[in-house]
């Protein structure tokens, strides 16, 4: 089914979700809008499905993948829902914030899905072709970024065919998405406990900071990921003609994350940028200095690991 064809681009309406959802049900990939970024989705409960997932992304196998859901009583079949994770869930959801918990027994999601870990991170989304897709197919779907592992996460249909076309059987273009960065992970214990492991839209102000440490427990963990493929410097201040300037409030660049200083705007642009950085012809990309506050931390997040080599 896979590189076979050309991907196919479909509409966000009835007759595309359509098409998707027989996509799915069927086994395949279909790359999806959501409001953080666009996703890649095959069926969570078929081992070959998801194993499509891993082959398009180059994605390692010990890198958990993210479920969606539908409904919270759809997630509770999936995984244990102490009340905190219970109450955050209705806060935030439908929303960018996903939450990883003990998986239930007999869940009945393919092995790969978790990497070998007895938890399952899991999400409702927003945005309306993907929540449509999750209602027409009635089956959860794994959906980690619509992108070669490692690399810029894609925020529009342009993106993901720039690094799939071949690779996966459809996109559905919903237009930019409108966060612009991956959903805040949260980790929650049967005890109640809480983790960042990954900072994101949603501010949890009163949960500690991202655990940098350990082992990998959610996607976006990894020391090196969201490469634009050119060497990366932060907090520039100075720039060289031959840099590829990513601009911040009073520092104008080739792409400006927000003339206002806002780090909303930033957020929704980061990728956007990263992406006219990565196929510009000059060799560097130099990012203006960001905030370290409010939705500042998770760019900043995902601004040091665009910056690290890989290992």
């Amino acid at each position: 089914m896979v590189g076979k064809y050309a991907t196919e681009t479909l509409r966000a309406d009835n007759g595309g979700i359509e098409r998707a959802a027989q996509i799915l049900r069927g086994g395949g990939l279909v790359a999806v809008p959501t409001e953080t970024v666009y996703g890649l989705a095959a069926r969570a409960d078929d081992d070959e499905a998801v194993a499509r997932i891993y082959a398009a992304k180059g994605r390692p196998s010990f890198n958990p993948l993210i479920v969606h859901v539908a409904s919270l009583s759809a997630a509770e079949r999936l995984a244990v829902f102490s009340e905190a994770a219970r109450a955050l869930a209705r806060q935030y959801w439908p929303g960018p914030l996903t939450l990883v918990l003990s998986r239930q027994r007999g869940a009945g999601l393919a092995a790969a899905v978790t990497a070998g870990l007895d938890t399952v991170a899991l999400r409702m989304p927003s945005h309306p072709a993907m929540r449509d897709l999750l209602e027409f197919t009635g089956l959860p779907l794994a959906a980690p970024s619509a992108n070669r592992s490692g690399f810029v996460s894609p925020t529009s249909a342009a993106h993901v065919l720039g690094a799939l076309d071949g690779r996966i059987d459809a996109v559905i273009d919903g237009g930019p998405s409108e966060a612009g960065i991956e959903s805040t992970i949260v980790a929650v214990g049967e005890d109640g406990s809480r983790r960042v492991l990954r900072p994101g839209p949603i501010l949890l102000e009163d949960i500690a900071r991202p655990d940098a440490g350990g082992r990998i427990e959610a996607p976006g963990q990894l020391a090196s990921h969201y490469s634009p493929g050119k060497p990366v410097r932060l907090d520039a201040t100075e720039v060289a003609p031959d840099d590829f300037v990513i601009g911040f409030g009073a520092m104008e660049g080739d792409c400006t994350l927000s003339e206002a200083g806002d780090l909303a705007e930033a957020a929704a642009r980061l990728y956007a940028c990263f992406h006219q950085g990565a196929i510009s012809d000059k060799p560097r990309i130099a990012v203006a200095p960001i905030p370290e506050e409010g939705i500042g931390i998770a760019i900043n997040d995902r601004l040091r690991r665009a910056a690290t080599p890989p290992d």
